[in-house]
């Protein structure tokens, strides 16, 4: 089987149901667009539970010293909110996806550049992305992606109907996401432990949180500052299961 063609799916099922998704959005009402952007947060908070559940499992708090699982993941995202705001990294995620809009010439007015940050990070949180990813490039299979892939066409078709095209350009960063997961399995192998993996799922689900609270128009917490905590709690975990 062919290494990356796992993502190379992934990515063409996000266009094309994006696709679907902007077709049916003009056929909508501007209320009922409002409420499905409100269905959608709902959803996105209750992936974020789901991704939560490792902080409590028996092989995650037994692989750590007692009392610190928390304390790590805390520091991972204080560590990880101050790098991603030193580099701006939000900032530069807003004015790519600007520049992306202006490309399409679509409308200034509209949810472009929102609708590529929103689906852009939840495609690329989780641990899918990563272990389907290395699975892929190890030559072990897609099967994870091809989950991967239904979960995000029937999403993307719910975000594309009210965000627009901003979310079918989210597939740019998908394919660079993820296809450096590709390469890292090829030329690595499992790099990885499934502690580390917890613990990167774990403070992505606290970022589908900060996306939830975005959709349901509560608060913008600038989401993407927090990106680099995905690099820095596998490392902080990997360290402090050495003590």
């Amino acid at each position: 089987m062919v290494r990356g063609l796992g993502t190379f799916i992934n990515v063409a099922v996000i266009v094309i149901g994006s696709l679907i998704g902007i077709l049916a959005g003009t056929k909508l009402a501007a209320r009922t667009q409002e409420l499905i952007t409100d269905v959608l947060g709902l959803i996105v908070a209750l992936a974020a539970v789901s991704a939560l559940s490792p902080l409590w499992s028996r092989e995650f708090l037994a692989a750590l010293p007692q009392g610190s699982s928390l304390l790590l993941i805390l520091g991972a995202l204080l560590l990880g909110g101050i790098l991603g705001s030193a580099l701006g990294l939000e900032d530069r995620l807003d004015s790519f996806g600007e520049r992306l809009r202006v490309r399409f010439k679509a409308d200034s007015a509209g949810n472009f550049v929102e609708g590529f940050v929103a689906a852009s990070l939840l495609f690329v949180i989780g641990p899918l992305a990563i272990l389907g990813s290395i699975s892929d490039g190890m030559g072990e299979g897609i099967e994870q992606l091809l989950l991967k892939s239904a979960l995000d066409f029937f999403a993307n078709m719910a975000f594309a109907s009210t965000l627009g095209w901003g979310v079918a350009a989210s597939a740019i960063p998908v394919a660079i996401y993820q296809g450096l997961w590709t390469v890292a399995g090829f030329l690595i192998g499992e790099v990885l432990s499934p502690i580390q993996i917890d613990a990167m799922t774990i403070c992505g689900g606290l970022m589908l949180i900060g996306i939830s609270l975005r959709l349901l128009n509560i608060k913008r917490i600038p989401v993407a500052n927090l990106l680099p905590a995905l690099i820095i709690a596998p490392a902080l975990v990997g360290l402090a299961s050495l003590l």
